[in-house]
């Protein structure tokens, strides 16, 4: 007699606690918060003056953790329709669900609170938030995870605050294009059976999938990140990509062995087509390499840069430095306008772009240097009438605030992606003697909380 199989039993997944929840704003990441048990409860995608029902994933000292489930009383400020299907899985846009007129206003309280706790309020006055012409559809350039999940291929981002690969396969807003070539791409690398990197073993082929795109000039440039280098499947990969998606004007592959979270490894090799992409941003044409930071949104980094020289109001003579130049972009739209310009960047590839742009756009009175940016400064030696900076959300530090305070130039005009950064950098601009001209927020990053805000600074 035949012995019937033994049944699995199935593990029984612990029951969240649920809470009910009344939304009083928003944190600086623009997710929902309320107040629970002694703590700060943190609902993604709920907005102030919503009652919603949250399952609590996590309970912390001071914080706590949760998953929206139900909205019981909706925000005026909610859209009609979700802003999007993934919105409460990839985390990535916690306010696409937001109407814009609403971020807005959060964003431009978000750069005034900021200010307002370290700087006298007589101080500054924030200029209205510059709006974004495009709202969705504006990220021009996109950083995209390939996994494997059960045999199944996911290409898309990871789930915020965490390792797990949400799988997108139109994100509202990627540039059509970038979404084009991910889907394409997701298919031809699941028909191929082409392995993908497992960092638990850390074996595999595939890493991510960079994709920038010209919207001006409606070309692409897509670079596969590969634990190792590879001759047979990403030719194959390379070359079905270009046929199917003829805006694809080149295919990288780059090396990243590391076992860490960096994305981009230092070995690259075209497999076809172009090194760069070139950009038309303004008044200026940009060469940009895969690995190069640009701005993501292309039509608001065009007004940024118009705004700064309108700022500047060169007369010709000047000489100005521009600080954490990346590839050139403000040190070019001021160069017309200025005696000579010198652009101090970090990233070696980004100072070959920027040269490589100085040349495309004719431009024979600006210098790069590859260097920190406090180090190349002191070593210059020269006394700039106008000083730009654009550095990373840390903000520009101590040291290299001290440094242009003992240079005092004329103006400074500082590009920030940080309100408390900046307000750190501005008050110690302020106690050294300098004041605050113009103050103007700028929405570069729409359903995210995420603002730019331009400052020009005088020597009082």
């Amino acid at each position: 007699m035949m012995k019937k199989p033994t049944e699995k039993k199935k593990t029984a997944q612990p029951q969240l606690d649920t809470l009910k929840l009344t939304i009083t704003g928003l944190d600086n990441e623009g997710v929902g918060t309320a107040h629970e048990e002694n703590r700060t409860a943190l609902v993604q995608g709920a907005f102030p003056g919503e009652t919603v029902v949250a399952a609590v994933e996590h309970r912390g000292r001071t914080h706590m953790f949760t998953q929206l489930l139900k909205i019981l009383r909706r925000s005026p400020l909610r859209t009609a329709q979700p802003g999007c299907p993934l919105e409460l899985s990839c985390l990535g846009c916690p306010l696409v669900s937001m109407q814009y007129q609403g971020q807005l206003q959060f964003k431009q309280q978000r750069v005034e609170q900021a200010l307002s706790a370290l700087i006298p309020a007589g101080s500054f006055s924030v200029l209205p938030i510059l709006p974004a012409v495009d709202t969705l559809g504006y990220r021009t350039s996109a950083k995209l995870v390939f996994a494997r999940k059960r045999e199944k291929l996911f290409l898309g981002l990871y789930r915020r605050g965490s390792h797990e690969v949400v799988d997108i396969a139109e994100c509202p807003v990627h540039h059509p294009l970038i979404n084009r070539i991910a889907t394409i791409v997701r298919n031809d690398v699941a028909r191929q059976q082409v392995s993908v990197y497992n960092p638990r073993h850390q074996r595999g082929l595939l890493r991510y999938l960079l994709i920038r795109v010209s919207p001006a000039n409606d070309r692409a440039l897509v670079t596969f990140v590969c634990h190792d280098r590879d001759y047979q499947e990403l030719p194959k990969l390379a070359k079905k990509l270009v046929k199917k998606v003829p805006e694809v004007i080149g295919v990288h592959q780059n090396i990243n062995s590391s076992s860490g979270n960096v994305i981009i490894g230092n070995e690259s090799i075209k497999l076809l087509g172009h090194p760069d992409l070139i950009e038309q941003v303004g008044d200026i044409r940009l060469h940009i390499a895969p690995e190069s930071f640009f701005q993501v949104n292309t039509r608001q980094a065009a007004r940024m840069y118009a705004l700064i020289s309108d700022w500047a109001a060169l007369g010709g003579k000047e000489t100005l430095v521009d600080l954490f130049c990346g590839i050139g972009g403000i040190a070019l739209s001021l160069a017309k306008g200025a005696r000579s310009v010198i652009g101090i960047e970090v990233v070696p590839e980004a100072v070959r772009n920027a040269k490589a742009n100085a040349a495309l756009n004719q431009l024979n009175n600006c210098r790069f240097i590859a260097g920190d940016a406090t180090a190349e400064l002191e070593r210059l030696a020269i006394t700039p009438d106008l000083v730009t900076v654009n550095p990373p959300r840390k903000g520009c530090g101590v040291e290299l605030i001290r440094h242009l305070l003992k240079l005092r130039p004329a103006q400074i005009i500082y590009v920030s992606c940080d309100p408390a950064t900046l307000a750190i950098d501005l008050k110690q601009l302020l106690d050294g003697g300098y004041r605050i001209k113009r103050l103007q927020p700028v929405d570069m990053f729409p359903q995210t909380a995420h603002i730019e805000t331009l400052v020009q600074l005088v020597s009082a």
